[in-house]
């Protein structure tokens, strides 16, 4: 199926409070993942995958550093149609707000699509972790003569009351719809999603918040000012006047809700088999190419550890983490169970060297644990930082407790000998 059929809209989210503080100065889909990506290659990779490569990426939160990642990475062939282009909010004639929803987002940035040629519009979310195939998506789409599709996924009785719930008939037309429903209400709401998926006690068909509208009935729908949010309010009220499909997944994908989901889809990456598998060919994850030197590892222990480029590191030990581009640990220290999302840049060595300057990275005979540390944090030596459930929730001026995980925020300097 030809991708230039297709027009990509990734959603970049709100504010992201749940994020906070990792989206205190960038947005949801600029947060940095897995030592050297941002999240907004996810879907913009699967695209690209799945040969669609006209992108939009709708966002109206400190866009400056998501507009810089795109600016400077996606560059397409002078000949090709292909862009990713960032649509920030903006005031019109028409319209003087932020978009107050998913749909009104669309609704808001509709004049800028309507120039373009395409029959199908495929909407994402920029804060999901999987990889998947959009061409089979659209197939099924056609065969089926549906006017919406709507991606979903088995989740079991724990996961449903988060998402949104839909029933389906034998042909796999939605029939039914119910948005994070109560506990009490699950039994009326279990689908036939397959044997290995009720093996695993998946019986609920759970919305992914991927959608395939028809041109025609996209732009019909955004005419309605009243509707703000495509899983509130246009898939619940199209089920019974439009045809409207459900096309189940059954790969890996999570949501990047909250620190604590963000955090263990990170330390997930260095698992044996890893569920999000950044080492499939044809699965490419593509991100700004930076022309990093190699890492460079001295006298360290080295243990379920994923290591980025550009790295300098002297530590002690480092079991089950992350460590993320232009990162320096220093000799004797132990990191565990941690996220450093690295540098920006590299600090020139007067100032490394300078005993008054706390340098960026982590100092010597330092022991993390539990943490995530943002961009260009400077920690000094002989620090303490160990999270976990002992730690109630709460927020400095330099780092933040959520779920016991400890956040150092970005640019954060913490000095010499300090314990958390």
């Amino acid at each position: 199926m030809s991708g230039k059929k297709v027009l990509a809209i990734i959603l970049g989210g709100g504010q992201g409070s749940r994020l906070h503080p990792l989206t205190a100065t960038r947005s949801k889909p600029a947060v940095p993942i897995a030592g050297k990506y941002r999240l907004v290659d996810i879907p913009i990779s699967n695209c690209i995958n799945s040969d669609i490569k006209r992108i939009f990426v709708l966002t109206q939160f400190n866009s400056a550093s998501l507009n810089k990642h795109i600016k400077n990475t996606y560059h397409f062939s002078f000949f090709s149609s292909a862009f990713v282009d960032v649509l920030a909010a903006e005031q019109t004639p028409g319209n003087n707000t932020w978009f107050q929803g998913t749909a009104d987002a669309v609704r808001q940035s509709m004049h800028h699509f309507l120039t373009l040629d395409y029959d199908y519009m495929l909407i994402l979310s920029g804060d999901q972790l999987y990889q998947m195939d959009f061409n089979e998506m659209l197939e099924a789409h056609i065969k089926n003569k549906a006017e919406i599709s709507i991606a979903t996924i088995p989740v079991n009785g724990k996961d449903a009351t988060s998402f949104g719930i839909l029933k389906t008939n034998e042909k796999g037309a939605i029939t039914s719809f119910i948005e994070k429903p109560a506990t009490e209400l699950l039994p009326e709401w279990i689908s036939d999603t397959g044997e290995d998926m009720q093996k695993d006690g998946r019986n609920y068909l759970a919305s992914m918040g991927i959608y395939i509208f028809n041109r025609k009935l996209l732009e019909k729908l955004m005419k309605n000012p009243d509707t703000m949010d495509f899983g509130k309010e246009i898939i619940p009220q199209a089920i019974d006047k439009n045809r409207v499909f459900s096309h189940q997944y059954e790969g890996y994908w999570t949501d990047i809700g909250n620190i604590e989901s963000f955090f263990e889809a990170n330390l997930g990456l260095t698992d044996d088999f890893p569920k999000f598998d950044l080492y499939n060919k044809e699965r490419t994850i593509y991100t700004h190419a930076r022309m990093l030197p190699t890492t460079k590892i001295s006298g360290t222990i080295l243990d379920r550890t994923v290591v980025a480029d550009g790295c300098i590191i002297n530590a002690g030990k480092i079991e089950h983490s992350v460590i993320g581009i232009r990162s320096r640990i220093d000799a004797e220290t132990t990191v565990i169970n941690t996220y450093m999302m690295g540098s920006d840049f590299y600090q020139p060595l007067e100032d490394i060297i300078n005993p008054d300057i706390v340098s960026m990275g982590i100092g010597a005979r330092c022991f993390i644990k539990n943490a995530i540390l943002d961009k260009n944090c400077c920690i000094g030596d002989d620090v303490r930082i160990n999270g976990g459930k002992h730690l109630s929730d709460s927020e400095t001026d330099t780092y933040v407790v959520r779920d016991g995980i400890v956040v150092i925020k970005k640019g954060a300097i913490i000095p010499n000998g300090f314990i958390i």
